[in-house]
């Protein structure tokens, strides 16, 4: 039985140790706080949503990304909703809407009256947007926490507030701790959320607004609170969510539906994420043997299924990790990215 360390119990390194595990790995996860939870994993917005994501990225996006509702309801049952995504713009940025159309697809133009049917609170605000019907979403704290008691009951070891471990008691170590690794190509992206909690708002799915300059997503989750995310800052500066960010989130949540200006605010939150050049996930296989899964960016419940796979792949030298897109070797990180 092979003996493997995963460095990091973010989505990344969770993800990794299961597809491990379930191919007869004893796997040990390192993480260096005192409990799942803290981390830019802990803040995301949970949404599976490929085809929204290519407005703003690459085909790969799609390519890594469509599967993953199935793994997650797969891994782990009943915890993703299959509600589709609905997106939406007042009717001054209508051509927001022909924009975001027109870079992706698996998409269908709504009136007034199809949004009102999808969502009954926005009845009357928006005169068209675009539903993604085939998109799902998850809660990540309750995926993350999940996830974790699904692997204690594989037998997977969990070493938390962990300095660093002993090498020599594993076979392989693969380092899923995103911004913390060193790695000169990777950078930080700052992202502030807030958490609201209203009984005047209810929607079904997520729902984007699209504006110029403040566009959002607002996640429904559970007892009456909903994820508003969330800002892009090319920075790795993780100190509180600043004044201007706050004041744009929440003007952008007042412009989908008056009620949120009642709203309690329960969090505010601040995570780096990390990212390559290209804003794509990479699994590198570095000199001294050493296996990494980074640079999710703001993929990180969507890509991480097929991420985890491919480094399980190239670990056990099945097909999927010998010929998946995103893999490179250390000596190779410099060059022409491949693409799926």
């Amino acid at each position: 039985m092979r003996r493997i360390l995963v460095k990091g119990a973010g989505v990344a390194g969770l993800t990794v140790a299961h597809e491990l595990a379930v191919r007869g790995a004893s796997v040990t996860v390192a993480e260096v706080r005192g409990q799942i939870g803290g981390n830019a994993s802990w803040l995301a917005g949970g949404m599976l949503a490929p085809w929204c994501e290519r407005e703003s990225a690459e085909e790969t996006v799609i390519t890594l990304g469509k599967n993953a509702a199935d793994w997650w309801e797969r891994t782990l049952p009943g915890l993703v909703s299959r509600a589709g995504t609905l997106v939406v713009a007042h009717a001054r940025d209508a051509f927001e809407l022909a924009r975001f159309a027109a870079r992706t697809r698996n998409c269908e133009s709504v009136d007034e009256e199809a949004i009102a049917a999808l969502e009954p609170d926005l009845a009357g605000r928006f005169r068209q947007g675009l539903f993604f019907a085939s998109e799902a979403h998850l809660d990540p704290r309750r995926v993350l926490e999940a996830l974790a008691g699904k692997l204690r009951a594989m037998g997977v070891v969990f070493l938390f507030e962990a300095g660093e471990v002993a090498l020599s008691g594993f076979d392989q170590m693969i380092d899923c701790t995103g911004i913390a690794r060193a790695d000169d190509d990777l950078r930080g992206v700052r992202g502030e959320m807030l958490l609201l909690r209203t009984r005047d708002v209810s929607l079904a799915r997520p729902v984007r607004l699209l504006h110029p300059r403040h566009p959002i997503y607002i996640v429904p989750r559970a007892d009456h609170h909903f994820m508003v995310g969330s800002t892009m800052i090319e920075s790795d500066h993780d100190g509180p969510i600043t004044a201007r960010s706050l004041m744009e989130l929440l003007n952008a949540a007042y412009a989908l539906h008056p009620a949120f200006g009642e709203a309690e605010i329960v969090e505010t939150g601040v995570g780096v994420r990390p990212a390559y050049p290209d804003n794509l996930p990479l699994v590198k296989c570095w000199k001294d043997g050493t296996i990494t899964v980074n640079g999710l960016y703001r993929h990180g419940f969507l890509l991480s299924p097929a991420m985890a796979e491919q480094a399980a792949g190239l670990l056990f030298n099945s097909s999927a990790g010998n010929s998946s897109a995103g893999l490179e070797s250390e000596n190779e990180a410099d060059r022409q990215r491949r693409s799926a």
